[in-house]
C-alpha cells in the first residue's frame, strides 16, 4: 500500500535534513511526499503590505518549492517514490491538518528546528505545536545536521500506566521497515508496579509478539527525562518512540517552553504518537 509522507519545509537546512531521511527510511516503499509550505504571515505584518507585494512572497515561496521538488526528483529517482507540492496560505497548523485529513497522511516527517535555529531551544515552536496538537497521524522530528542510519534500535519508553491498542501501529510499521528492535523502557524497578501496570505490561506483550523486541529497566535515580536519556546513550538507540497521552511525560516537555532545562535533547529521531482515546 502507497504511504503518503508530509515534509514541511520552510526551506531551511532542518527542514531539508528530514526530507532526506524521509527518503530513505521509505527507500524500499511506495510512497507520495507532500512538500508542504505555509506562506501565511503574521497580521502585524500584513498591514503595512500591499498585495501586489503580498502576492510576490507567494510567488517566490512556489518557485521555492518548486526547485524544492526538482531537488529531490534529481537525488531520487527511485520508481516507487512521487513527489508533490501544497502551498497554503493558512498558518503552518491549520494546513497541515486540513493536508493531513485530505491527503490520508501516514506520518508528518519535520526538522526539530526551523529557520532561526535559536541557540538553547532545542525545539522550535512549529515543531511544538504540530506534536501538541496533531491528532491524526504521529510526527517524525529529525534533529539538524542528522545523518541517516538504519533504526535498528527503537526506545519505547513507558510507565505501563495505559494498555495501548491502534496507538502502536506506527511503532510496528518502522520497525517492519528493517526488521528493528523495539526496546521497551521502563524507569522503575521490575518489582514496584501496579497490579494494573502488571496488566497493561503483559498486553504489550502481546501486542508485540510478532515484532522483535526486549524489556528494560532503569533504575530511578532522579528525573525520568535523565533515565531515558542515560539509556538512548548507553544502548545506542537509532530512535526514541513516545505516545503523547494526557498527563504523559511527553505532555510536559510539550508544555515546557524551554525544553533544555530538562535536560532533554534530542540527539537522534522522536516519534511522537497522538494518543486514540
Amino acid at each position: 500500500m502507497r504511504k503518503n509522507i508530509l515534509l514541511p519545509t520552510d526551506f531551511s537546512d532542518n527542514a531539508w535534513t528530514a526530507a532526506l531521511y524521509a527518503l530513505k527510511l521509505y527507500e524500499s516503499e511506495p510512497c507520495t511526499f507532500y512538500f508542504l509550505h505555509s506562506s501565511k504571515l503574521k497580521a502585524s505584518s500584513m498591514t503595512n503590505m500591499s498585495s501586489k507585494l503580498s502576492r510576490v512572497i507567494s510567488e517566490n515561496a512556489l518557485n521555492d518549492l518548486t526547485s524544492l521538488k526538482q531537488k529531490a526528483e534529481s537525488i531520487n529517482k527511485l520508481e516507487n517514490h512521487r513527489f508533490e507540492i501544497i502551498l497554503s496560505t493558512f498558518d503552518l497548523k491549520d494546513a497541515m491538518e486540513g493536508v493531513a485529513e485530505q491527503q490520508e497522511i501516514n506520518m508528518v516527517i519535520m526538522g526539530t528546528k526551523g529557520t532561526t535555529k535559536a541557540k538553547g531551544i532545542v525545539f522550535g515552536s512549529n515543531t511544538i505545536n504540530t506534536m501538541k496538537s496533531l491528532k491524526t497521524c504521529p510526527v517524525l522530528a529529525i534533529p539538524d545536521d542528522y545523518e541517516f542510519r538504519e533504526p535498528k534500535q527503537i526506545a519505547f519508553p513507558t510507565d505501563f500506566n495505559r494498555n495501548y491498542g491502534d496507538e502502536l501501529k506506527p511503532l510496528k510499521d518502522v520497525s517492519k521497515l528493517y526488521n528493528s528492535t523495539i526496546t521497551v523502557v521502563h524507569v522503575n524497578k521490575e518489582d514496584d508496579i501496579t497490579e494494573a501496570q502488571d496488566y497493561n505490561l503483559d498486553q504489550l506483550k502481546i501486542s508485540l509478539e510478532k515484532y522483535p523486541h526486549t524489556f528494560h529497566w532503569m533504575p530511578n535515580h532522579g528525573k525520568i527525562e535523565q533515565g531515558i536519556k542515560d539509556f538512548i546513550d548507553q544502548f545506542d538507540m537509532d530512535m526514541l518512540v513516545m505516545i503523547n497521552y494526557q498527563h504523559s511525560f511527553i505532555e510536559s516537555i510539550m508544555n515546557e517552553p524551554v525544553i533544555k532545562k530538562l535536560g532533554f535533547q534530542p540527539t537522534l529521531p522522536f516519534l511522537v504518537i497522538p494518543c486514540l482515546n
